[in-house]
């Protein structure tokens, strides 16, 4: 396989409107990936796309095309619109050989405040949206010989959050998930990771601080919390995903890597 076919390589990346997924896109495009920026909301998508190829030739390999994005809509959390938006991305890319998940969502609540129709909504985002895309993915993978799955969890996942106890749950299971997957495929030239944000600058945070009467205290005590005394930058998430969905990173399967400022450390 040549240097110029392993930099076109495809990767999908959930979530990639705004945040984290969008500086996810932006890097994998920089190390000269073809990115399908999947999101809910397709104006964030459409700009994460226009910004990459507004970049151009920034992840030129060799002298090649410059980088190509394209917006795809997807619902993580309904089978259907992941099975077109697949669709959609193997049409105009190829087969995807990096998926990356990083769609999510959440609120603070205290448990007993939350009812089912929370639970299923937690659930079916954060938890059965990576099982749908990768049980879409993987079979392409399997057949190339090449994969790298990097799936975002949560350091609330490994060690429980105050207020967010299905979504540390959905997270947790993501991590387990993730694990079991490297173990399945891992002579199949895939590898699968796990990448752990701790309370990291993003809309989500914003959305979820500012439903409560106390956002700037409940962010100032999130960052009191972290050994390094502020949250982190998405671009910070990113450069480990980047990493892990590399050529380079191809003996590292299985891992859960917290990215959170020493918030964990294992």
């Amino acid at each position: 396989m040549t240097e110029q076919h392993n930099a076109d390589r495809v990767a999908l990346v959930t979530g990639g409107g705004r945040g984290i997924g969008r500086e996810i896109c932006l890097g994998l495009a920089r190390a000269g990936r073809r990115v399908a920026v999947a999101d809910l909301r397709m104006p964030g998508a459409t700009q994460t796309a226009a910004t990459v190829n507004t970049e151009g030739g920034s992840g030129r390999h060799g002298g090649g095309e410059p980088n190509r994005a394209i917006a795809v809509a997807m619902d993580v959390s309904d089978s259907d619109s992941v099975a077109q938006g697949l669709l959609a991305v193997v049409d105009e890319l190829g087969p995807v050989e990096i998926l990356v998940n990083c769609a999510g969502w959440d609120e603070l609540k205290p448990f007993g405040t939350t009812d089912e129709a929370f639970w299923d909504r937690v659930i079916e985002i954060n938890y059965k949206g990576p099982l749908r895309t990768t049980h879409g993915c993987l079979p392409a993978m399997i057949e190339a010989g090449f994969g790298r799955i990097v799936n975002i969890g949560s350091d609330a996942g490994r060690v429980g959050s105050s207020g967010e106890a299905v979504y540390s749950g959905a997270k947790g299971g993501v991590i387990a998930f993730t694990k079991t997957i490297a173990r399945e495929v891992a002579r199949r030239g895939i590898t699968a990771n796990a990448v752990c944000p701790g309370p990291t600058d993003t809309p989500l945070l914003e959305e979820i601080a500012s439903a409560t009467a106390t956002s700037d205290k409940i962010i100032g005590a999130m960052a009191r919390a972290v050994p390094m005394k502020r949250i982190g930058q998405p671009h910070e998430v990113a450069s480990a995903v980047v990493y892990l969905c590399s050529e380079e990173a191809g003996f590292i399967t299985g891992q859960t890597l917290s990215v959170s400022g020493g918030l964990t450390m294992a």
